[in-house]
């Protein structure tokens, strides 16, 4: 069978592979320490819920508008508004499934065939695909380990040609954690006015900071016009099957999502969508519980791989992943680049985690620390154990 041209422009998922490989080792019976998957190891709080199971009492399963309940949207602009000092009405907001479907909506509706994506590397994996499915041109924005892979107004701009159409920003960073401060976003979003460009803001991760930063969005400044915002309830609310997130723009820029939604997947799952009102309506202390384990965990994975010889690790600034550096390692027998690496980590040590190749590096793997403590400590044990039998020559230097 012959497929069209497009499928050939985009690959699997390399986390989906990477799950999928991890889930025949367990269907086989090993013992498998899973730093692959983004996704909070806690349970859906109670109340969330409920609130599905009070919808299918009440027969709350046929379809709804194709862009989402109003009382959804309105609960979203409403817990913006709230977090941020935004002012977005419920015709500025579309409801997606999940914050994947956001994205993938927003760069099919402003890219043409040739236009030009501004992507900082690493990026998440399903940025570059998607630009590439939509036809699009991704000139990739270089950021530096040893400055933390900060993103700079500054650099974005020398790469700006007329044929820049999109600047993509994803603060805090999968795969890296790193953060965009807010006079570097609002330095970006006053370039993309200037220059005429769509700004994408992906704040999947943004109650995710730590060392005392506070949540932040774009969608509080006063010039949006040249702004979309996509969130998500997946990983604040750890509701990731629940599909539920959301895109927040100009009423023009919000109408052509809900063109495209409305011959793709229609409206977001019925129950879902009244589980994410009492998300965003309900009590938010489970967003704080998550994040205070979330800090010791990033605290014992970081300190953990810093003490392992020939390995580096940049401080992640939010999210739940690190991005070590494992340059030392490659090269030798049966690990000749991150992604040969990641193969035997997973074979051999029975650790998960996602070769940098994925996010556009060559000399990283991420490790999510969304698992317990005790799983990351066993993590940790095996991946000292396994990198001292690749190179023990770089022990005996240490």
């Amino acid at each position: 069978m012959r497929f069209s041209e497009r499928m050939s422009r985009i690959s699997v998922s390399p986390t989906a592979a990477v799950v999928q490989k991890a889930d025949q080792l367990k269907a086989g019976g090993a013992d498998l320490v899973d730093f692959g998957v983004g996704e909070p190891d806690f349970p859906t709080p109670e109340n969330i819920k409920r609130a599905a199971v009070e919808a299918l009492s009440e027969n709350f399963t046929k379809y709804t508008p194709t862009g989402g309940i109003r009382e959804l949207k309105r609960a979203i602009v409403d817990r913006h508004a709230q977090d941020f000092g935004s002012n977005y009405s419920p015709e500025e907001c579309v409801v997606t499934v999940g914050g994947k479907h956001a994205i993938f909506e927003a760069i099919s509706a402003t890219i043409d065939h040739g236009d030009e994506v501004i992507l900082p590397v690493p990026y998440w994996v399903t940025f570059l695909d998607v630009i590439n499915y939509a036809g699009g041109k991704p000139v990739l924005l270089r950021t530096r380990e040893d400055e933390d892979f900060a993103i700079r107004a500054d650099a974005v701009e020398r790469l700006i040609t007329p044929r820049t159409k999109l600047i993509v920003i994803n603060s805090p960073s999968n795969p890296t954690g790193a953060v965009v401060p807010p006079d570097e976003m609002e330095k970006l979003l006053a370039l993309a006015v200037r220059r005429g460009i769509l700004l994408l803001s992906d704040e999947c991760y943004c109650k995710f900071l730590y060392d005392g930063r506070q949540p932040y969005s774009l969608g509080s400044s006063r010039n949006r016009e040249n702004l979309i915002v996509v969130g998500s309830l997946s990983k604040t609310y750890s509701m990731t099957g629940w599909r539920v997130g959301f895109a927040l723009g100009s009423a023009e820029l919000i109408a052509s999502l809900l063109k495209l939604q409305s011959h793709s997947t229609s409206n977001v799952t019925s129950i879902a969508q009244k589980a994410a009102v009492e998300a965003l309506r309900g009590p938010q202390d489970s967003v704080a519980t998550m994040l205070g384990e979330y800090a010791r965990r990033r605290r014992r994975v970081v300190d953990g791989l810093r003490s392992i010889p020939g390995i580096r690790c940049a401080e992640p600034q939010g999210a739940f992943y690190v991005y070590p550096n494992v340059t030392a390692f490659l090269g030798t027998e049966g690990a000749a680049g991150a992604t040969a690496l990641a193969a035997r980590l997973l074979d051999e040590a029975h650790v998960a985690v996602v070769p940098g190749p994925a996010f556009g590096t060559e000399e990283h793997v991420r490790i999510s620390y969304a698992a317990s403590i005790e799983q990351i400590d066993e993590g940790l044990r095996r991946l000292k154990r396994f990198f001292a039998n690749l190179v023990p020559a770089a022990y005996a230097q240490a």
